[in-house]
């Protein structure tokens, strides 16, 4: 699958290099006198030959406290404990062939304004020689919600995922709610989205093109949502309540997440991997 995978991985890149940009025009149109956030981008490498990728973070900014835009393309030899991980999922052939390959983007925003929500997104391919599949999503993660944000930010997704499978929506949608639920709080971590893994219908370019129509609704689901709020008046108590749900993410992403625990197995760069952690968090 060598042509579909450096399709996948261009995509990939491109989506990247896209939302970078968005994200900059918005901090130039961003409240306050300040300068307006610019990304660092940081070459990032897996432990010896392995691939690497592209660490883009912001920091600082009028509209973004911190957000984290990260491509990645790396291959290699399944450690045993990823190894396992994938074997009890039921990936085949894993046993026998620990080789992989990866490629996605995974971006996480953590805002100024407290009525401005944060966000998660990402898309990715996995290889195998026995298999592959594509999984990602997007949900989002206000501290102050506003139900008309959460209505907006659903209903982009359902376009998405209507337009090529009539049960996706409900399908991924009651996937993220189980998959971002956090069960020592007792709570979901925000007000969804979808998500999904293991994505493998056996065709190959239908597979893409679901995958490559979440990654495109992202911009305009979240980007709205961003510009209204980003210049809203906000108290101290709504800086608390923002700081205090960080320390809800945070301890989401430490505990649970697939992807920072399978990015730190792989030997990947543990600043990309953990870049999702907000730059601020408090607990009670």
């Amino acid at each position: 699958m060598d042509h579909e995978r450096r399709t996948a991985a261009a995509w990939f890149r491109a989506l990247r290099d896209r939302i970078v940009s968005a994200f900059e025009t918005l901090e130039d149109r961003g409240p306050g006198a300040g300068p307006a956030g610019r990304f660092t981008v940081t070459p990032t490498a897996r432990d010896g030959d392995g691939g690497g990728g592209l660490m883009s973070v912001m920091r600082g900014g009028r509209v973004f406290e911190k957000v984290g835009v990260n491509w990645s393309e790396v291959h290699g030899t399944l450690a045993p404990r990823a190894q396992a991980a994938m074997a009890s999922r039921g990936v085949p052939g894993i046993d026998g062939d620990p080789r992989f390959w990866a490629s996605g983007i995974s971006l996480v925003a953590h805002m100024q304004n407290p009525h401005a929500p944060a966000v998660h997104m990402n898309t990715r391919m996995f290889w195998t020689p026995g298999a592959w599949w594509f999984g990602g999503g997007a949900d989002l993660n206000p501290c102050l919600e506003y139900a008309d944000d959460t209505a907006h930010f659903h209903a982009v997704l359902r376009t998405a995922c209507d337009a090529h499978g009539g049960d996706y929506y409900n399908r991924f949608k009651a996937w993220a709610d189980e998959y971002f639920f956090i069960p020592h709080r007792g709570r979901a971590r925000g007000v969804g989205g979808i998500f999904f893994d293991d994505l493998n219908t056996g065709d190959w370019q239908a597979d893409f093109d679901f995958t490559r129509a979440v990654g495109e609704a992202f911009l305009p689901a979240f980007l709205p949502l961003a510009e209204a709020r980003m210049g809203q008046p906000w108290s101290d108590a709504d800086r608390d309540a923002q700081l205090i749900h960080r320390g809800l993410y945070a301890e989401y992403n430490l505990v649970y997440d697939r992807g920072t625990k399978f990015g730190l197995e792989t030997g990947h760069s543990a600043d990309a991997v953990l870049m999702s952690l907000p730059p601020l968090a408090k607990w009670i």
